[in-house]
Formats: C-alpha cells, structure tokens, sequence
C-alpha cells in the first residue's frame, strides 16, 4: 500500500486526513513521510527517528510526527519531549477543542483545532528533535 491507497482506505475521512497532511508538510518543508505499520494497521509517520523503548534491547526507529484515523477521530501522535515535558500534552489548551494525551491529539476535523498552534507544535517538535532537545528518543 502506498501513501495515496491508505489515503484512499480512510474512506470518507481521507480529505480530512489529507488537511492535517498537508498542515504538517507545510509547517515542516521536505519531511520525510512514509507508512508506518502500527498492530495490524499502518500510519503516516514523518521525520523518522531513533527510537528505545526502555524494554528493547536494541534502537530502532519511530516516526516524530504520525497521524492516524480512529473509529471515531483523527490523531496526530508528537513524539517531543522538550524540557521534561510532552510537546503535545503541555500545549493541549491552546490546541483547540481536541483531547490530548502525553503525546497523541485527538480531534474529529480539523475545524476544531486552533491550527495556528498546531502549526507551531510542529515547527517546534522539528526543531528541538534537529538540534538534540528532543528527549523523546532518549
């Protein structure tokens, strides 16, 4: 499956995936951008990145940036942990009407997201990951 056909598999949602796509490609220009397989699905990860989880042995890598669609939402998963603190947890408030976890923004369209702040989480989540702040992939 390639980027367009799991696109086209999101069905009625994929323009909206494609909005949150292009958001994200715009805020961080020449990304990389592949599927990613997630269980038994995939997802659309960018800027891969070394990654251990504490119970693995060896690094592999993780996308800093993932959206995927949910039964009943999109998320747009920000693997940057800058100064302690989740990047997408901690700007949560000023995200919209969305639901957050640690490192995973959950929303039913982009309408409802303050995509200024969005923008700006992505920009951010990039650069600390360029200059070594990205503590995420510790």
């Amino acid at each position: 499956m390639d980027v367009d056909e799991w696109f086209a598999a999101a069905g009625d949602r994929a323009g909206e995936l494609r909005r949150v796509d292009a958001l994200v490609q715009a805020a961080a220009p020449g990304i990389d951008r592949q599927l990613v397989p997630v269980g038994s699905g995939q997802m659309l990860g960018y800027g891969m990145m070394p990654y251990r989880p504490r119970s693995a042995k060896e690094t592999t890598t993780w996308p800093l940036l993932a959206l995927a669609a949910q039964k009943r939402h999109l998320s747009l998963y920000v693997c940057a942990v800058v100064d302690g603190e989740y990047l997408a947890e901690s700007r949560a408030a000023a995200l919209g009407k969305v639901s957050c976890g640690k490192s995973c923004i959950r929303f039913t369209s982009l309408d409802r997201v303050d995509t200024v702040a969005l923008d700006q989480l992505v920009r951010d989540a990039v650069a600390s990951t360029a200059d070594g702040r990205n503590a995420y992939s510790g």
